[in-house]
C-alpha cells in the first residue's frame, strides 16, 4: 500500500492507495484525483464553505461498492472543521465542513470522488441561496431535451426579473441555480415557486416535460426535480468529479453553448455526437483561463415574486 504524509497549508495529512485506480476504464487513480481536486481547490472551496458536506465514497473505484457519509467520519484529523445539523426528528449529527485545501486533500484521499452539499449554509439551515430545478431525463428524452428545457425556462423566469445559471450534473442530466442570497427567503418559497413553475411548463410542453416524481409519467420526457429545494436534500456541488466510467466533472455552462448545442442538433438527423459534458481535464483548463464560472451564483442578490 502506498503511503506518503505531506504538508498542506500548515497541516500533515497521510495519503494513501494513491496508485489505486478509482477509474478503472479510464486509468485515474487516487493520485490524479487528488491533485485535479488540488488544481480546483480556489473555484470549488467557495462554493462549499460552510455546508454540511455529504461524501459519496469509492473506496474500490467507479465500478464497485460505493456509500454516502452524511456524519463526519470519527477519525478526521482535529483541524477539520465540523458543525452540529439536525434533522427532521433526529438527533444533532456532526457534519464535516470543507473550508479549506487541507480538508479537501483528506476528503479526496477517502475516496469521495462525490462532494454534495445542501443549498443552504449550517448557520441558516432554513435559508436558501438559491433554488435549483433539477433537469433529469428518462429516455429515449437526453441531454438535448434537458439543454432544451432549461433554455425555456431561463425564457420563463427572465420577465419575472429572476437570472439562472446553468451547469451539467455531470451525469446525463442540467442544474439550472437560481441565486437568491437574501435573509428572507425560505425553502418554503423556493419549493412553492419551483413547483408552480415546473407544473406551467409540464402544462405548456407535456410531451417535453414533466413535474411528476412517478416514473411512468417520466418516459422520455425531462423531469423536473423541484423537490430538491428542501432543507433536508443535497446536489452535487459544482466542480465535483462524478462516479462515471471517465471523470466527468458536474460543471458549468454558459447559455450560448446550450444555444449552439441545439443547433447543432437540429441540423443532424440524429442527436449530436457532441456533449455538453466536461471531462476533469477540460475543467481545469477552462477554470484557469476564466476564473469561477459559477461565482454569480454565490453574489447576485434575487428576490422571488409572489405567486
Amino acid at each position: 500500500m502506498s503511503r506518503k504524509v505531506v504538508e498542506i497549508a500548515g497541516k500533515s495529512l497521510a495519503l494513501s492507495n494513491l496508485d489505486k485506480d478509482l477509474y478503472p476504464a479510464y486509468g485515474f487513480t487516487k493520485a490524479q484525483i487528488l491533485e485535479y481536486y488540488r488544481r480546483m481547490a480556489r473555484f470549488i472551496l467557495p462554493h462549499l464553505q460552510d455546508r454540511a458536506l455529504t461524501l459519496k465514497r469509492y473506496p474500490e473505484g467507479v465500478d464497485q461498492d460505493f456509500f454516502f457519509e452524511k456524519r463526519c467520519p470519527v477519525h478526521h484529523p482535529a483541524w477539520v472543521k465540523t458543525a452540529q445539523v439536525r434533522l427532521e426528528h433526529k438527533e444533532p449529527m456532526t457534519v464535516c465542513l470543507a473550508n479549506d485545501l487541507p480538508t479537501l486533500m483528506w476528503v479526496a484521499n477517502l475516496a469521495a470522488l462525490e462532494l454534495h452539499v445542501p443549498l443552504a449554509r449550517v448557520a441558516s439551515p432554513e435559508t436558501p441561496d438559491a433554488m435549483v430545478f433539477d433537469l433529469d431525463p428518462t429516455e429515449p428524452a437526453g441531454i438535448l431535451d434537458c439543454a432544451r428545457v432549461a433554455l425555456i425556462l431561463r425564457d420563463l423566469l427572465s420577465p419575472l426579473g429572476l437570472v439562472g445559471y446553468v451547469k451539467t450534473s455531470g451525469q446525463k442530466g442540467l442544474h439550472v441555480y437560481v441565486p437568491l442570497n437574501r435573509e428572507e427567503t425560505s425553502f418554503v418559497d423556493t419549493k412553492k415557486f419551483s413547483k408552480a413553475v415546473a407544473e406551467i411548463m409540464q402544462k405548456n410542453y407535456p410531451d417535453l416535460v414533466t413535474a411528476k416524481m412517478a416514473k411512468e409519467n417520466r418516459q422520455g420526457r425531462v423531469f423536473i426535480n423541484w423537490e430538491q429545494n428542501d432543507h433536508a436534500k443535497t446536489m452535487v456541488c459544482v466542480y465535483s468529479l462524478r462516479a462515471r466510467k471517465e471523470p466527468m466533472v458536474s460543471f458549468p455552462l454558459a447559455w450560448r453553448e446550450l444555444e449552439n448545442f441545439i443547433t447543432v442538433g437540429r441540423e443532424s438527423e440524429a442527436h449530436p455526437a457532441i456533449s455538453l459534458q466536461v471531462i476533469h481535464s477540460e475543467a481545469v483548463r477552462r477554470v484557469e483561463k476564466q476564473g469561477d464560472l459559477f461565482r454569480e451564483v454565490l453574489e447576485t442578490r434575487q428576490k422571488l415574486p409572489h405567486l
